[in-house]
């Protein structure tokens, strides 16, 4: 790049980072602004606006406040106060948006609840936040119904047809659709919980990541100063609510802005364009696994006749991000990276492919709270020098990225209901005597220019279809079943798939029985997080101070051409697994199965 491009590039991003920081620079965490707030200045502004349209009908902004004030009565109706905690379990609908944003009306607190969920990871994300009620659809009820004996404090039932709980929809239609008088949550403020969301973190089963009122008003404000939305926009969601990237890159860009959201249940890739096209969509929300999918799909008819203008979500890998440029058409992808609970926010202005954001040389006394440290991948630990301090990364060396903890900042770090768990994602004395960062799990490089590149997940999580799978919480599953003696889980690369395929190696006793294993995963945990490949060792490798040994595993992956072990495979479209012969093992590494 010459000169002249050079600073061209510079003053757009810096052109850029002001905008953004102006939506947030006065947000005041101990002012009494709550994101509802927000959203009914938003509602007086576009009442007549379509917040909605969901499997043919619409809905507009004064309709979902009016859903949202019943919510809201309904709840003081049972009694709950500021600071009660309800759960939400359902699929996308507008009736989702409208039950946390009625609840956060009286200072209730919502746990969104991932809709894969069952068995004990379900009970595990209902008990951690001691919920009041949860609130489900009439296909999600029975999974609560079938582990109420292990809920603790007998939470309420209510699903919206009364088919297995209570029915809210008759309760509901008995309660006032007037705004309840805000002196239920006039004493609040930003520093106040707003939601619950889960994530799998590192290790071990589900966390609930404590979202404050200060922190959603910074979030939700991201894709307003970027993309940027107007009351105008369309917004385009396939992703999940309960995630941040659909619900509050995309659904909070739109409350905040008064753009319609185009909301599907689920995604499709085979409705996709459908959906954009004949929905005048004109910005998407995206992960990187979508596109693949997309990309993966025969010609649409419509995928290149939308009236798209931007793209914004992360994840988007290198190897496809030109061609699906290219393919669709989509003028502007704006990659960013962030967690639902760090204090970490970078965004890839200019397009800067296999870019999750930029930190510029010019700039980097302004962005000093976000470092780069040299990691021990053997250890999973920084390395620290002589001095005890941890080492920054050189230009293009992969180390873990960090977040400066300040206490008053509105999108720091406020650690999950488990304060062991949030204490394992704290360095101390990284730099300085005393100080604090936020781990953020992920091994990233900066090259010279300020671009920074993800490389990959620390430890023991990796990501599949789009979702963190803890191995932890696989493994334990895994020695249920009977015959298991151990099971060491992790991910393996699998070519033309985003993330990593779930792996296990088993040791096994004489009657452990393969025929009823992909069975019982399937019943205990989320599709997502089902091994795909078994691995039979005659003795667990473990380290010498008895802790299973990954990296070589990792390595040899499922190629049963060098792989001595027994492998086993979960073929798409099969109820169990099958012996992986080598015929197979071609058939994946050609891409002939879409796993």
């Amino acid at each position: 790049m010459g000169i002249f491009g050079v600073i061209k590039r510079e003053i757009q991003f810096t052109h850029s980072l002001k905008k953004v920081m102006a939506q947030v620079k006065d947000i005041d965490p101990t002012a009494h602004i709550l994101i509802t707030d927000d959203i009914e200045s938003t509602i007086n502004s576009y009442p007549n606006n379509i917040a909605f349209h969901f499997e043919g009908d619409k809905m507009t902004y004064a309709e979902l406040d009016e859903r949202a004030n019943r919510i809201a009565h309904w709840a003081l109706s049972q009694g709950y106060q500021a600071g009660d905690t309800v759960a939400l379990f359902m699929e996308n609908a507008p009736d989702f948006v409208a039950t946390w944003f009625g609840l956060s009306k009286v200072g209730v607190i919502t746990a969104l609840i991932n809709s894969n969920l069952e068995g004990t990871g379900l009970a595990h994300c209902l008990n951690i936040v001691a919920t009041k009620a949860v609130i489900t659809s009439a296909d999600l009820a029975p999974r609560v119904s079938k582990i109420a004996a292990q809920l603790e404090g007998a939470p309420a039932l209510w699903d919206w047809d009364g088919g297995v709980g209570k029915d809210l929809n008759s309760a509901l239609a008995q309660l006032p659709y007037d705004r309840p008088d805000q002196s239920h949550r006039a004493h609040m403020t930003g520093h106040d919980l707003f939601l619950y969301v889960y994530t799998s973190g590192t290790t071990g089963l589900p966390k609930a990541a404590r979202i404050s009122h200060a922190r959603a008003r910074r979030s939700f404000r991201i894709g307003i100063s970027t993309c940027p939305l107007t009351p105008e926009d369309r917004i385009y969601i396939t992703l999940p609510l309960y995630h941040v990237t659909g619900g509050f890159i995309g659904q909070g860009g739109a409350l905040l802005s008064g753009a319609s959201v185009i909301l599907r249940r689920k995604f499709s890739a085979s409705k996709y364009w459908d959906d954009v096209t004949d929905h005048g969509a004109t910005v998407i929300v995206y992960i990187g696994e979508l596109c693949r999918y997309l990309l993966n799909q025969p010609n649409h008819p419509k995928e290149r006749a939308h009236n798209l203008r931007v793209g914004i979500g992360n994840g988007l890998r290198a190897d496809i991000w030109q061609q699906f440029v290219d393919r669709f058409q989509v003028p502007k992808l704006l990659e960013i990276y962030g967690s639902t609970e760090g204090n970490i926010f970078l965004m890839n202005f200019d397009g800067k492919i296999g870019a999750v954001g930029r930190i510029p040389k010019f700039l980097e006394k302004q962005f000093g709270d976000t470092r780069i440290v040299q990691f021990d991948v053997a250890e999973e630990q920084p390395i620290r020098g002589k001095d005890g301090f941890c080492i920054q990364a050189d230009w293009d060396e992969a180390g873990e990225l960090v977040g400066k903890i300040h206490a008053e900042s509105a999108s720091d770090f406020s650690g999950y209901q488990d304060k062991d768990a949030t204490e394992k994602k704290i360095l101390r004395d990284v730099f300085e005597k005393g100080d604090a960062w936020f781990r953020s799990g992920d091994l990233m490089s900066r090259d010279r220019a300020g671009y920074i590149y993800f490389k990959d997940r620390i430890g023991d999580t990796f990501r599949w279809k789009g979702e963190n799978v803890a191995t932890n919480e696989v493994s334990e599953i895994l020695s249920q079943y009977p015959g298991i003696k151990t099971a060491n889980v992790y991910g393996v690369e699998v070519p033309a798939t985003d993330g990593r395929a779930g792996m296990t190696s088993l040791t096994v006793a004489d009657d452990f029985d393969i025929s009823g294993l992909r069975a019982f995963l399937t019943h205990e945990m989320p599709h997502y997080a089902v091994p795909l490949f078994i691995r039979i060792e005659p003795e667990a490798q473990t380290t010498g101070t008895f802790k299973y040994r990954k990296v070589e595993l990792v390595k040899e992956g499922f190629d049963v051409t060098t792989v001595g072990d027994p492998i086993w495979f979960g073929k798409p479209g099969a109820d169990g697994y099958e012996a992986l012969s080598e015929a197979e093992h071609a058939k994946i590494l050609s891409g002939e199965y879409r796993l």
